[in-house]
């Protein structure tokens, strides 16, 4: 009985280090800067927004215009008079509001198109990570580039360059 419980406890001492746990790292940064469609997008995505910009910036320098010149104006206007030019500046106010809302918020259309162009290409880079994952029998993987908490980590277990190969640009 004495052998078989040193056995036993002989055999879960050889099995457990083989249980440890396997963690790498991932520059997503250096992984996204290396795939050329990422590039391309964002370029599209930083051109429609200084264009939707530049629509947005219109309509509020003639909402300024306006003001200005119901400034200056506003000694010989009637009361009447006075209150229709501050609508016509609220209203325009509000027009570029809701111009910048539709572009810029939080379910805008940059944010669309951004979803619509980036989804493809982070799932194509997920589906690489996983992979690597699977094939190396990774249970954990990290971002380097978002993580303020790593410190120092060895290259050996930076990965970055296997999900490059995997996606078909290797380094």
């Amino acid at each position: 009985m004495k052998k078989v419980f040193l056995m036993l406890i002989a055999l879960i001492g050889c099995t457990l280090p083989s249980m440890a746990q396997k963690f790498a790292l991932i520059d997503m940064e250096y992984v996204l800067q290396n795939v050329p469609s990422y590039e391309i997008a964002n370029e599209q995505i930083n051109q429609l927004s200084q264009q939707w910009q530049a629509e947005v910036e219109v309509i509020v320098k003639q909402a300024n215009e306006m003001y200005k010149e119901y400034q200056t104006n506003m000694v010989f206007l009637t009361d009447e008079q006075k209150k229709k030019k501050e609508q016509e500046i609220t209203a325009k106010e509000k027009e570029a509001a809701e111009l910048r809302n539709k572009y810029f918020g939080p379910e805008g259309d940059l944010f669309k198109f951004r979803q619509q162009i980036m989804g493809p290409i982070q799932e194509n880079v997920y589906n690489a990570v996983k992979s690597v994952c699977e094939e190396r029998g990774y249970q954990c993987i990290f971002d380097r580039a978002s993580s303020v908490d790593i410190i120092f980590a060895s290259p050996k277990i930076d990965i970055s360059d296997e999900v490059l190969a995997k996606l078909g640009y290797s380094k």
